[in-house]
């Protein structure tokens, strides 16, 4: 893996990725270095990509054209996938995605926990551990299905991190709730960081300002990437005041000039 531009080995580098759905080109060539330890933001509106290149990163979707590395290794190659994916914790788009509905939030914990292998006094450890944080050690015996949706998203996560991931990966999970609960998570986000300083984020979002917060931006469109940088250098780049100005000066020109009408 090459280094990165912010002297940072890449922990995702895509080479010449295409993905298609039938006749939909979600991915039209991609070549892209993720640098590790750091929030890396993908952004850009629904419909871009991003939620098909975060899939694959996680291996959760086989790769139809080029090539996908992951913490060093080519993620068509199971041996490597079964190697790696133990290591990702993945939250896809859509409220209580990987949760089952029926289970109570202790049910959903335990299950996960189990299935990285966690006997029963580090199972309890971590649960705790990870509800307490999060608000939710008042509700483990309440279903999954009839949490909050802040609660849902935090439950999620919770499952994610069950087995210390070194790459967390989050499909726009803040989509659906509320602004204090979209507060909370990312406060939670970066207590989390604190604690697993070499852990790398990769948040795929449509809100501009939490992308603000991340360390480093990849601006998508149509399948293709736009720019990359840090939240200054693609303002600095642009001459723009504002990311959600950034972007639409990064798209091409008669789109851009649809957008700034």
């Amino acid at each position: 893996m090459k280094e990165q531009t912010t002297g940072r080995q890449a922990v995702v580098r895509l080479e010449k990725v295409c993905q298609h759905y039938g006749k939909v080109q979600a991915l039209a060539g991609i070549d892209l270095d993720i640098p590790e330890g750091l929030m890396v933001g993908l952004i850009g509106p629904d419909g871009v990509g991003k939620s098909s290149l975060l899939s694959l990163v996680a291996g959760a979707r086989a790769v139809q054209e080029g090539k996908v590395w992951v913490r060093g290794g080519d993620m068509s190659g199971k041996r490597h996938r079964d190697a790696v994916c133990p290591r990702i914790a993945y939250m896809p788009q859509g409220l209580g995605k990987n949760l089952y509905p029926t289970l109570s939030v202790e049910e959903n914990l335990q299950f996960f926990a189990r299935l990285f292998g966690h006997d029963a006094a580090e199972r309890r450890r971590r649960i705790d551990d990870l509800t307490r944080a999060t608000g939710l050690y008042g509700f483990l015996h309440r279903p999954a299905g009839k949490l909050s949706g802040g609660m849902k998203q935090k439950l999620g996560l919770c499952c994610a991190l069950i087995h210390d991931p070194d790459l967390l990966i989050l499909d726009e999970p803040t989509t659906g709730v509320d602004p204090l609960a979209r507060a909370q998570f990312w406060e939670l986000i970066a207590r989390i960081r604190s604690g697993q300083p070499g852990m790398s984020v990769i948040v795929a979002t449509a809100y501009m300002d939490e992308a603000q917060r991340f360390d480093w931006l990849v601006a998508m469109d149509e399948g293709r990437v736009l720019a990359t940088g840090t939240p200054r250098e693609l303002l600095s780049s642009t001459g723009t005041d504002s990311l959600e100005a950034a972007f639409i000066a990064l798209l091409p020109e008669e789109k851009g000039a649809i957008m700034r009408r």
